[in-house]
């Protein structure tokens, strides 16, 4: 058995603007109010340094790269705990609608024998803080897709 948090959205934007959002690690400050920093190659078999806000104070965690492919999507994982007692994957995935829509999926699943503790402890808070990173790509995804249609044209 294990934990999943996936989340599908349609977003007011192309594939692209999202997969710039989703890529561009240092700008997460800038919208991301879960994943507050994040540091990558993005290089299956990289490591992936996150900073994380479950408490009240943000947390650094290390994970490794396992998938990229580029304007699609990436995922990475944890070092799994030895004798299977923990294990986790996260991926994020693009795919166009139309040249203006398309649909974000963001997969959280963490399984193992110390699953249940660890749901029991942060599965609200993972559950909340994945909500709003998600919304989170939305908002920042279609508010430069219509900044960007505005033109030079709106500056004036």
């Amino acid at each position: 058995m294990a934990f999943v948090i996936d989340r599908k959205l349609e977003i007011a934007a192309p594939a692209s603007v999202v997969w710039e959002v989703i890529s561009d690690l240092p700008r997460y400050s800038e919208w991301n109010r879960f994943c507050i920093e994040a540091r990558s190659t993005l290089k299956p078999g990289d490591a992936i340094d996150l900073r994380v806000q479950l408490f009240a104070r943000p947390q650094w965690q290390r994970e490794y790269m396992t998938d990229f492919v580029a304007g699609r999507g990436f995922a990475y994982s944890m070092k799994p705990v030895p004798a299977g007692a923990l294990s986790s994957r996260r991926s994020h995935s693009v795919e166009a609608l139309d040249e203006a829509h398309c649909v974000y999926e963001s997969c959280f699943r963490l399984q193992g024998w110390l699953m249940p503790l660890v749901r029991s402890v942060l599965g609200r808070r993972l559950r909340e803080g994945f909500a709003v990173m998600n919304e989170g790509v939305r908002q920042r995804a279609e508010f430069l897709w219509n900044e960007r249609r505005k033109g030079p044209m709106a500056a004036g």
